[in-house]
């Protein structure tokens, strides 16, 4: 998928934008990356991660990579991805859900090649954490949001 439009939440004092994370089961990539745009924006972005076939629990080794860098995860559940997630968002980053994510006209999309942490060890994740930060970083910084922890 490519960057379709700008993100339609232009006026950041009054609105916050919004951005949706989806993979397969929202049990690892797409929840750090939750995670870590949470953390890093403070709360001046609505953030939102979904799966297209979501898993029964997130990934143990993802929760224990993120609460490695003070950010915890323990409590999110995955959730399926609807329609109304990706209408509700003005960002919507995939990672490799591939026809299963809907498109809608005047989003912004983004797809986030990225190792999947399913199945593997905490040496394994830790990479994989790392390049989600500094992506999340690079969106906070097009998005005009100041992060809040270095």
């Amino acid at each position: 998928m490519t960057d379709i439009a700008p993100s339609t939440a232009t006026d950041s004092a009054t609105t916050r934008p919004s951005v949706l994370f989806v993979c397969v089961h929202n049990a690892g990539r797409s929840q750090m990356a939750a995670g870590w745009l949470r953390h890093l924006s403070g709360g001046a972005v609505e953030v939102r991660s979904a799966g297209s076939m979501p898993a029964d629990r997130i990934n143990p080794a993802a929760v224990d990579a993120m609460l490695e860098e003070g950010v915890d995860i323990r409590a999110e559940q995955p959730k399926v991805l609807t329609h109304e997630a990706v209408e509700a968002s003005d960002v919507v980053v995939t990672m490799g859900c591939g026809d299963a994510c809907p498109f809608y006209p005047g989003k912004r999309y983004e797809d986030w090649k990225l190792e999947d942490p399913a199945g593997q060890g905490l040496d394994a994740v830790r990479p994989i954490r790392d390049e989600i930060r500094t992506r999340v970083l690079t969106l906070l910084a097009e998005l005009g949001v100041e992060p809040v922890h270095a």
